[in-house]
């Protein structure tokens, strides 16, 4: 599997891959031709009272790990495409968020590698 995931704010043009926006809201201040998508899984990210519930405060991130995996069970479909398309070319999981180990691309990156 090749899974590889990206802050929106850093993604270059020789960034090659299949390309999943996995935020639920729209990135502040990129165009979205410039992220050149392949997909946007809104219903990949957590829920609005679950996002705001963290807001990416690491300390509430185990709990936060935890109710996102049991939210993530309803969409065993399409993470199972996700895994699918990660068997055959690199996926690249796209987030916004200033912290790059405490956000909603690594809990599904961790479950596409079963690691969940």
């Amino acid at each position: 599997m090749h899974i590889e995931l990206k802050r929106v704010y850093d993604l270059t043009a020789s960034t090659k891959g299949y390309r999943v926006l996995v935020d639920r809201i729209w990135p502040r201040g990129i165009n979205k031709e410039a992220l050149s998508l392949d997909e946007w899984c809104k219903d990949l990210a957590p829920s609005n009272e679950l996002r705001k519930w963290f807001g990416h405060d690491s300390d509430r991130w185990g709990q936060f790990r935890f109710s996102y995996i049991a939210e993530l069970k309803s969409k065993a479909v399409t993470l199972e495409r996700l895994r699918q398309i990660s068997e055959n070319k690199r996926l690249i999981l796209l987030y916004s968020a200033r912290d790059r180990e405490h956000n909603q691309a690594v809990v599904i990156r961790d479950l596409l590698l079963g690691d969940g």
